[in-house]
């Protein structure tokens, strides 16, 4: 499906055909590997702007709009406001700027956050634009990863089917850590192929530098392709089997250190003068990383969560198994290309392994790219597949620029091989490709219905089209001979011609059969970028039938509702005007679109503002609105809690770590989170709370569970969330809501309903 190269082929001094342009030349004979790159001829004149073009349309998708999220997560986004205000608060990721708690993550991700947030003020542009160039930026690596080896022409193919994945184009605009943690992965990838292309130690050290800055992104998931890795260089390096480990630990040793270094100081430093560790139970980033944010993702016992177990038959976060990301929530978020690029995976392998002597080295070095991101590609795929805890659907844009570069690999190396077999297997790929396309899209039967039946109907005749063009000579170029003097066609022309009348028909067939493979994912991925999101949990593309309508279902939050709740967005609110664009208003309403209801653009749920029409369905939730998302600030709830706030540590305290970042958006003055995200962890006790109420530390406290609009606190219960205490956690929030309730002055400000921490009853 690849373009055609556009140079002359010519040949070697042995007879044999050299490479196209863009895959380099054929070396003349079997040779051991060289520790240099064999040098590469230059590109055609058409790849540098074909690549501008790309990176320019790129970042016109990702910023597109950008401000209408608001400020997206406002979890995050309140850990950026709260880090571009205090530099101990930017070391340690913490929630407000007065260090009462850290998010459940390292910081990495919010770094480049709030650096932007400190040069241009706090707005949604400023904290949602580094995302963007991230993205950017991760196209524009991966094209150089694979062109270095396959071509300008397989370097676009990937680079394009990343830019227009929907979970890319959703991640790559919205504020949690996958984005950063994506592009670091993709970089890591490159520097290991430099690695096996010239066996220099320092790319293999970049790689280990690259793994460690993902540990303090997201933790133990960085980590996930390492062994992948670490044994194609293993077994594949251009060097001797000693050096080879011996790069290997150094690079393990720059892993550790870039790394470690942020968790070594955070674990000596004295716990009584830095913030709680969120999602936590005893304060510790090690347990953190080994517990909920690590094993307890895998097995789904994650103390102080809100929900996981899942399991065969079904559970919190989906049913597990081999065709979990195929399915209903997960299929369209990541999954178009995903069966393409494991038909060419093993297509690739088998066909490489079976080298000829005259090419073997450079098909050897081709191996072992497709082994590297094919074993990235497994092992992310596997992990995903079968983890029982919190699995979310946007987690899948970490399979996004493995699937993109095999599925630009493989299609150039079928394209450029001569015979049945290239010609075959690209036809196979674009059938398949095309009709679980449509599978996909026939999961939103009332969404552009008609371009299901369009996908069909150009992939399934490119496919034909690509088995025809054998008939008429096989689909590679050849010269074809001068005819005779007198102008009558010599004996060689005929079949000459027929092979020009096969490869045009080729180049037909793979151009449709590339716009029938892109179709729905650009589809997904404009609708994506069209739809404000906003919250915890967000999915790309329209709503689908079949969701799980629970925790990482995809139904609610992320996606929109059918029937009755068309029109509604997909994570946001209904469409209208965004006050989070420039210029626009402050806080909360500027930085989270509003719909009806408590979750925007969701009838609410019992325990967030509003209550509402999802009551019994969530109910056993306790309350999922300010869970998943905070609540919106009114004009005079934001002036009560900014009046004198800068007589207080914390303006305002609240259960949960979202409904604290609305009212600490809302004012830009730091609000305690009660029990972190979840309400889950120890922090603060009941009897530490007390102290700085008596210290004069607190101004209000916010009441409602989640929702601060004046709901009536849910006490702690098994499963549920309105008290808080989540999954076996020790979190005190009920006990602290029942104190607050039992001794201080209720306030009410419209629908919000506070305590006045100053003034105790009686």
């Amino acid at each position: 499906m690849n373009p055609p190269p556009t140079d002359t082929p010519s040949t070697s001094q042995g007879g044999a055909p050299a490479s196209v342009a863009a895959a380099g030349p054929v070396p003349q004979a079997a040779a051991p590997p060289s520790r240099r790159p064999d040098p590469r001829p230059a590109d055609p004149r058409w790849a540098r702007p074909a690549l501008l073009a790309l990176l320019l349309v790129t970042a016109v998708l990702y910023l597109w709009s950008l401000s209408a999220s608001g400020y997206a997560n406002q979890f995050y986004s309140a850990a950026v406001q709260a880090g571009s205000e205090s530099w101990k608060a930017f070391f340690f990721g913490s929630s407000d700027a007065a260090n009462s708690i850290t998010v459940d993550k390292p910081p990495a991700a919010l770094w480049p956050m709030a650096l932007s947030v400190r040069l241009f003020g706090l707005s949604s542009w400023a904290i949602l634009v580094p995302e963007a160039l991230m993205g950017v930026a991760t196209v524009g690596v991966l094209y150089a990863a694979v062109r270095r080896r396959f071509g300008a022409g397989a370097g676009l193919l990937a680079g394009g089917a990343l830019a227009v994945t929907p979970v890319a184009a959703l991640m790559f605009r919205f504020n949690n850590p996958d984005a950063l943690l994506c592009l670091l992965m993709v970089c890591a990838v490159a520097a290991v192929l430099r690695a096996l292309a010239d066996g220099r130690t320092k790319w293999l050290v970049l790689a280990g530098v690259c793994f460690g800055l993902g540990f303090l992104t997201k933790t133990l998931q960085a980590w996930l392709i390492l062994p992948a890795l670490a044994v194609v260089y293993a077994c594949c390096a251009p060097v001797a089997l000693r050096r080879r480990f011996g790069q290997l630990l150094l690079a393990g040793l720059a892993m550790v250190v870039s790394g470690g270094w942020w968790v070594a100081i955070v674990e000596l430093w004295p716990a009584s003068s830095r913030p709680y560790i969120g999602g936590s139970q005893h304060n510790s980033f090690l347990e953190l990383t080994f517990g909920y944010n690590g094993l307890g993702r895998i097995n789904g016992n994650e103390t102080g969560s809100v929900g996981g177990g899942g399991r065969r038959g079904g559970g919190g976060w989906g049913e597990t198994g081999l065709s979990r990301l195929f399915s209903s929530d997960m299929g369209g978020q990541i999954s178009w290309l995903l069966p393409a690029a494991l038909i060419l995976l093993v297509v690739a392998v088998v066909v490489l392994w079976r080298a000829r002597r005259a090419v073997a080295a450079e098909q050897a070095a081709q191996r072992a790219e497709f082994l590297v991101w094919g074993g990235a590609l497994l092992m992310t795929f596997t992990t995903f597949s079968f983890m029982s805890g919190i699995f979310h659907q946007y987690y899948n844009i970490a399979l996004a620029p493995y699937i993109a570069a095999l599925v630009g690999m493989g299609a150039t190396l079928m394209w450029r091989r001569a015979g049945r077999l290239g010609a075959s297997v690209l036809a196979v790929t674009v059938a398949v490709t095309a009709a679980w396309s449509y599978v996909l899209l026939n999961r939103s039967p009332e969404w552009l219905p008609w371009l299901r039946w369009t996908v069909l109907a150009l992939g399934l005749p490119a496919a034909l089209g690509l088995l025809l063009s054998l008939w008429r000579g096989e689909p590679v170029r050849e010269q074809v001979p001068a005819p005779a003097q007198d102008g009558a066609p010599t004996a060689a022309q005929e079949p000459a011609r027929s092979r020009v009348a096969g490869r045009r028909l080729a180049v037909l067939a793979a151009g449709v059969g590339l716009a029938s493979s892109l179709a729905g994912p650009v589809a997904y991925a404009l609708d994506t970028v069209n739809t404000p999101k906003g919250g915890s949990i967000i999915t790309a593309g329209p709503a689908v039938q079949g969701g799980m309508g629970g925790p990482g279902g995809g139904r609610f939050p992320g996606g929109r509702m059918p029937g009755r709740w068309r029109g509604h967005t997909n994570g946001g609110t209904a469409a209208g005007a965004f006050p989070g664009a420039p210029g626009g208003g402050r806080g909360s309403q500027q930085g989270r679109p509003q719909g009806k209801g408590g979750q925007a653009g969701l009838p609410a749920f019992p325990g967030g503002p509003g209550g509402g029409a999802f009551g019994k369905r969530a109910g056993r939730m306790g309350g999922m609105g300010g869970l998943l998302n905070g609540s919106k600030v009114s004009a005079e709830a934001e002036a009560l809690v900014e009046k004198d706030a800068a007589d207080y540590t914390w303006a305002a305290a609240a259960i949960g770590s979202q409904n604290a970042a609305s009212y600490q958006l809302a004012t830009q003055k730091p609000v305690m989170s009660i029990g972190g995200f979840n309400g889950s962890d120890p922090s603060p006790t009941l009897a530490q709370f007390k102290k700085y109420v008596a210290d004069g530390r607190i101004h209000y406290f916010i009441a409602g569970g989640r929702d601060g609009a004046g709901g009536k606190e849910r006490t702690a219960r098994a499963g549920g969330f309105g008290g808080f205490g989540g999954r076996g956690g020790n979190g005190g929030s009920s006990k602290i809501t029942s104190w607050v309730e039992k001794n201080f002055t209720k306030v009410t400000v419209g629908s919000a309903t506070f305590y006045d921490l100053t003034a105790r009853k009686g």
